[in-house]
């Protein structure tokens, strides 16, 4: 049997359905929000209004497309563009590992859990108990999520075309995003390293690139991080070793 099939305890498919919207519901608070602030962008960047709904089916990357909204607008090259997406979305590679893939039915199913698989998504299912996971019940709670990001891009679209000037600062709406993420993340001390090393790299890289900062300081920040993680790693081989060496002395 498929581990992917349902077990008596998990009810009709509608019982199913009901539980995906269900768990939606939460991190739909935050995504919709959001898809209006990405609609609103949109326009006030002066991008053609299909650029919303096109970037929320297409791509659906929350962050990515808010950041992609100001490359395209400032006209940023394509390879800073590719660079930057592939760097603020490699953390996806590590999400498949955990994810319960394999309760979603296999085939056209599972490829759009893979597509949808945003961090809310992640954080929803990850740590749920696997015998209350159906395909169904993932695959609507991730068709949900993204429809509260599609819907509120469009919503976004209407509000800034309704306005009769665009906001004044609203363009800050991704940084301040950003920062609030920097700023939970460095609360848990376990990142506040990784956030000093971000300084450092932005640092060197407005100094020595001002032609092209973004894509230097991801660079540069990305390599720094691969030598803290080579250096934890070394550190914890060497702790696990001395605790064996203790523990055979004894």
């Amino acid at each position: 049997m498929s581990s992917a099939a349902q077990t008596p305890e998990q009810g009709p498919l509608r019982t199913q359905i009901a539980h995906g919207v269900r768990d939606s519901l939460g991190v739909g608070i935050g995504i919709f929000p959001l898809g209006v602030a990405l609609g609103i962008l949109v326009v006030q960047a002066g991008l053609p209004l299909w650029v919303a709904p096109a970037l929320s089916i297409v791509i659906f990357a929350g962050s990515v497309e808010l950041l992609l909204v100001s490359m395209l607008a400032a006209g940023a090259p394509l390879l800073t563009i590719a660079v930057t997406v592939f760097a603020v979305n490699f953390r996806h590679v590590f999400y498949a590992l955990s994810f319960p893939l394999s309760r979603v039915r296999s085939g056209l199913p599972r490829a759009y859990s893979v597509y949808a698989l945003i961090d809310e998504a992640y954080a929803t299912y990850v740590l749920m108990p696997a015998k209350q996971l159906t395909s169904a019940r993932i695959l609507t709670g991730q068709v949900m999520m993204q429809l509260y990001w599609v819907v509120g891009g469009l919503i976004g679209l209407a509000i800034a075309r309704a306005l009769p000037a665009p906001i004044e600062g609203f363009e800050f709406a991704l940084a301040a995003t950003f920062t609030v993420m920097t700023v939970d993340a460095v609360r848990s001390r376990r990142q506040v390293p990784s956030a000093l090393l971000a300084a450092l790299a932005v640092a060197v890289a407005i100094t020595a690139f001002p032609g092209n900062t973004m894509l230097a300081a991801l660079v540069l920040f990305a390599a720094l991080l691969a030598v803290r993680y080579a250096l934890d790693a070394r550190r914890g081989r060497n702790e696990t070793g001395d605790g064996q060496a203790e523990g055979a002395t004894e």
